[in-house]
């Protein structure tokens, strides 16, 4: 008897499809930013083109190190230019659509504290930052809108309330 023998389909395999494109990875680094005031601190936020009240952060540049991001973006959108870099406190993943594209986001969030002149805060508006403010904990706790961005703040005022213990 001669059978012919039937290809079986490859049942783990994917089918080809548009409808679930891969995501393009982009990454940014910026910081929990803080300053001395007397026996307390205060916390530097940006309100975000959304009005949103965030953290300063921006896009990695080529040969640049996360730290030097986060030191260049913070200084770019806040017009700050002196930090003490403290401890990488974690990073963020999200997903957002621009351009008709799917951009997976990773954020590399450092713990920075603000010296010299920390009152020469003057906000980026090229980049679609409408303000840049300094705050006390409590009130910055009660501006962040961004969930994830909330869980690292928290650490980063608990890091900075041990440090002055």
């Amino acid at each position: 008897m001669n059978q012919k023998k039937t290809r079986r389909p490859n049942r783990s395999a994917k089918p080809k499809s548009n409808r679930n494109p891969k995501a393009v990875r982009e990454y940014t680094a910026g910081g929990v930013v803080w300053r001395r005031v007397g026996d307390n601190f205060e916390i530097l936020m940006i309100q975000d083109r959304l009005g949103r009240w965030t953290i300063p952060k921006g896009h990695v540049e080529e040969g640049e190190s996360l730290e030097q991001t986060a030191l260049r973006e913070v200084a770019e959108e806040t017009g700050l230019t002196e930090f003490r870099m403290g401890e990488k406190l974690d990073k963020l993943h999200f997903f957002y659509r621009k351009e008709g594209k799917l951009i997976f986001m990773t954020t590399h969030v450092y713990l920075m504290e603000a010296i010299g002149d920390t009152d020469a805060v003057v906000a980026e508006d090229s980049e679609g930052i409408v303000d840049a403010k300094w705050f006390g904990s409590d009130e910055a706790l009660g501006l962040i809108e961004y969930r994830d961005t909330e869980k690292l703040f928290r650490l980063g005022l608990d890091k900075i309330q041990a440090a002055a213990l």
